[in-house]
């Protein structure tokens, strides 16, 4: 498979996805650069309406739908901010979407599907077992299926916020990303590297869900252990297209403990005053822990989404943590 978007792709899907989506802020924080002694901006995708990054995707697949397969329906599979973003996108142009959530999935990510008028259906203790589950419905149903990484349009989507993030500051040296399927890393290595190639692209994963970062290191495409708290890097294989691409332009990688994660999700709300759910958070955990190669760098990190659980934030400020 190598149906790569381009930076023409991802340029056209920002005028496309205009009137429906929000343009994020790039916004400097002073505390985070005496905590990483580096120039430290971050891209507030956790400020869109649906408080996640995939809703450019969600709108740039949906937009381009022929008027068959709007018929036909739209199902996929989601642990919360794909199936916000496809709900969305459903109600905006009249399509119905099934979203396939794996059971105990973010009761407040669910809550907002309905009520955007996506059907959820529960399926598997974990996204993979619900991805598996769609291919079998959507054949049954005759749905036209859309997977969350392997798709084009949603990497092209996706990648407009880079756009943004090169328009504000264009002379960014490194731009950390988190990745869990790999649509945001594919977007912010075509977008970035098309304008700048100098432009250092991260990765970051949960140590506790590392298939898309053994596909990486290895080139080939791994399967691993699935055991994380956060949703959005909650996979346990790594996914061709996005992976294709990822081999050719990520510049380096780093997995992320789960206390590491929930110390950056205490961090930014001590130190930015923002609210960012794990998978979020794991730009600022990577920084941490790469600290020494940021040194004096202007830096971006990718707040991908913002939609933590009550649950979930009472547990990390229930911790003691200790920042050097």
């Amino acid at each position: 498979m190598d149906q790569r978007p381009t930076l023409l792709d991802i340029v056209a899907a920002k005028k496309r996805i205009a009137p429906y989506i929000t343009r994020t802020p790039l916004h400097r924080y002073l505390t985070l650069d005496k905590l990483l002694d580096a120039q430290v901006y971050v891209k507030h995708e956790n400020h869109q309406r649906l408080g996640s990054f995939k809703m450019r995707g969600g709108v740039n697949y949906y937009v381009q739908l022929t008027p068959d397969e709007k018929r036909r329906g739209v199902i996929g599979s989601s642990t919360g901010n794909h199936g916000q973003s496809i709900a969305y996108a459903g109600s905006l142009f009249g399509v119905q979407t099934v979203i396939v959530v794996p059971n105990g999935a973010n009761s407040g990510k669910v809550e907002s599907m309905r009520l955007l008028g996506g059907k959820v259906v529960f399926h598997g203790k974990d996204f993979d077992e619900a991805r598996e589950h769609v291919e079998v419905l959507a054949k049954e149903e005759g749905y036209k299926y859309l997977h969350s990484a392997n798709e084009p349009a949603l990497i092209a989507g996706v990648g407009t916020y880079t756009l943004e993030i090169m328009e504000d500051l264009p002379d960014v040296d490194v731009i950390i990303v988190p990745i869990g399927g790999g649509s945001g890393a594919c977007g912010v290595c075509i977008a970035a590297k098309s304008l700048n190639p100098k432009v250092k692209v991260i990765g970051v994963s949960a140590a506790k869900a590392p298939a898309a970062y053994l596909s990486w290191k290895n080139r080939t495409i791994a399967e691993s252990k699935m055991e994380t708290i956060a949703e959005g890097l909650a996979t346990r294989v790594g996914f061709e297209l996005t992976q294709s691409i990822l081999w050719d332009l990520l510049d380096d990688y780093v997995l992320v403990t789960e206390e590491e994660l929930e110390q950056a999700v205490v961090l930014h709300l001590e130190k930015t005053h923002n609210l960012t759910e794990h998978a979020g958070a794991a730009s600022l955990a990577a920084a941490l822990k790469a600290k020494d190669r940021l040194k004096g760098k202007r830096v971006a990190l990718v707040i991908s989404g913002g939609n933590l659980s009550i649950e979930r934030l009472k547990q990390a400020l229930g911790k003691r943590f200790f920042v050097t």
